[in-house]
């Protein structure tokens, strides 16, 4: 589960030109072929099965009608991808939202990660939002096959806070993990 920047030659370059823009439902099965093996092969996500290809287009549909949902495109294939969702139901919870970002795993730590929450952060701030959120899965021993702190990592280079850790909350490949919360304030107001 460690960061390929290492081993990719195509990571040197990976992140120069790349064109960040807002998924269409076309995209679905590029996004699911990135987002597959994150089910099948890690402890990130806590789906067991990989969607459809039809509800996974329905997912980003669902999404855009409210939130962006961008991709980062290099050369016509799609890299990366990140998106804006709900962070709770009520209408209070309006000016916050839970986000999350796959990158294809050979591209990972290549700068990719960074410009999609980049121009993600400046679209929601545009659109007013306040306060975002990630969900993020942690290990509970230091080494785990399935899972690093990788994410956690990021979201802090980012410059977002964990606010709150909910421990063993969730069960896959036979072994408990925990749930971090973190945070990042994009306005005052």
């Amino acid at each position: 589960m460690k960061e390929n920047s290492e081993n990719s030659s195509d990571c040197l370059s990976s992140a120069d030109g790349l064109l960040i823009r807002s998924v269409t439902p076309a995209d679905a099965e590029s996004l699911l072929a990135i987002y597959g093996p994150y089910i099948t092969d890690t402890a990130i996500t806590f789906e067991y099965d990989i969607p459809s290809i039809e509800e996974f287009r329905g997912r980003i549909q669902n999404t855009l009608k409210s939130y962006p949902y961008i991709c980062a495109q290099k050369d016509g294939q799609i890299l990366g991808y990140a998106y804006a969702g709900v962070f709770k139901a009520r209408a209070a919870y309006m000016y916050s939202v839970e986000l999350s970002i796959y990158v294809k795993k050979d591209f990972r730590g290549c700068g990719i990660g960074k410009k999609l929450y980049t121009e993600l952060e400046k679209q929601l701030k545009n659109q007013g939002i306040k306060n975002l959120y990630a969900c993020i899965a942690v290990p509970t021993k230091e080494e785990d096959q399935y899972l690093d702190f990788s994410s956690q990592n990021f979201h802090s280079h980012m410059g977002f806070s964990k606010v709150g850790t909910f421990t063993d909350c969730a069960k896959k490949f036979d072994r408990w993990y925990s749930m971090i919360w973190m945070e990042k304030i994009l306005s005052s107001k």
